[in-house]
């Protein structure tokens, strides 16, 4: 049958306005950005701990279908803040591992065009089954109903500093002096953290500059006897497991990395269960401090990122993958079974860190 040019026409005509409106539509909706084809890349710097989840693949997809792609370069939290050689790249975002590196971003003249947590994770001690079972036959380790480990930081760090024996606080397979190691509090967040949370911990409360100055040389001691300390969470996670038990007793990093390492590989963790005295086990001190992971946007290309990121699925992601809570602190879903019995779904004693202008001097003190 043949066809009108009039009626032609009318259909072209309506293909088209079919079209922009498809387009139209797609535009408004950033969630669907990706389908037109457009990509903005944003180049920046994150916590090796995040490193994994901004691999995946999934998360990679994510991203992309709101039309974002992350060239994140890895860097340790205090560094990428503080560091003219970074800061001089002129990073599109930064995303460290502490809500007080958006001050430290400040006081270094960072132009911060909004800042957003997005992630949280806990400061944990890594350890193994062996020194858990000892520590708890000395007093210091607890297990508490729902089956998570508590560790009294305060009097693991009081030993520490009298330089008491191993095998007098109940860890007989290991030899010499306890000890603990976290990162560089001048490069790395994680080792900044513990740092804040020690000087708290000695003065049983917020530390102050009065309790600085009445403690800060004890936490100097702490780290001096911690020897070479690594720059990044990452390195010194990946030290932890392999060293063993011999190596790297007790170790400081976030909770999700050890979550993290066990959902990558289940059948791995079920080996590892077999040997009981040499499985690594998450400690929880008493109080902790969180550390949140806010996204710091300083280039109006990244205006949407904290959205995107907070989006339902990417939040799923973070927390089934990869360990990281959401930006309440609470676990974002249901728990894998085999993580379900070793972490509390909400850390209730948590301790704020000193303020900007403590931290900094401590990091003096320390540097």
């Amino acid at each position: 049958m043949a066809i009108s040019r009039r009626a032609f026409g009318l259909g072209l005509l309506g293909l088209s306005a079919a079209g922009t409106g498809g387009y139209l539509l797609v535009k408004d909706r950033p969630e669907l950005q990706g389908l037109l084809g457009r990509r903005t890349t944003l180049f920046g710097f994150t916590g090796g701990e995040k490193r994994a989840f901004l691999d995946d693949a999934e998360v990679t997809a994510a991203l992309g279908s709101f039309g974002i792609v992350l060239d994140a370069r890895v860097a340790g939290s205090v560094e990428m803040v503080r560091e003219a050689a970074l800061l001089g790249q002129n990073p599109q975002f930064l995303w460290p591992s502490s809500a007080v590196m958006v001050d430290l971003a400040r006081q270094s003249g960072v132009k911060i065009r909004r800042d957003q947590v997005v992630l949280n994770s806990p400061i944990v001690v890594y350890s193994w089954q062996a020194v858990a079972d000892g520590l708890g036959r000395a007093g210091l380790v607890t297990l508490t109903q729902d089956g998570h480990y508590e560790l009294d930081l305060k009097a693991f760090i009081d030993a520490v500093l009298k330089g008491t024996n191993w095998a007098e606080l109940g860890v007989d397979a290991l030899y010499g002096r306890a000890r603990i190691v976290s990162t560089d509090p001048n490069r790395s967040n994680s080792g900044f953290m513990f740092a804040g949370l020690a000087l708290n911990l000695l003065a049983v409360d917020v530390a102050t500059e009065t309790a600085l100055t009445q403690y800060g040389a004890q936490v100097q001691m702490l780290f001096a006897a911690m020897g070479l300390k690594s720059s990044s969470s990452g390195k010194l996670f990946d030290q932890y497991l392999a060293g063993g038990l011999g190596a790297e007793p007790m170790a400081v990093g976030y909770e999700n990395q050890l979550v993290e390492w066990i959902l990558a590989d289940m059948a791995r963790w079920d080996r590892v269960k077999a040997n009981p005295g040499a499985r690594p086990v998450l400690l929880y001190p008493k109080p902790t401090v969180y550390s949140a992971h806010p996204l710091i946007v300083t280039a109006e290309a990244g205006d949407r990122l904290p959205e995107v990121l907070m989006e339902p699925r990417l939040q799923d992601l973070a927390w089934t993958r990869h360990g990281f809570r959401g930006p309440l602190g609470a676990a974002g879903g249901s728990a894998n079974s085999a993580i379900a019995g070793i972490l509390p779904s909400q850390v209730s004693a948590v301790l704020p860190l000193p303020s900007a202008e403590v931290m900094l001097k401590l990091l003096q003190l320390l540097g």
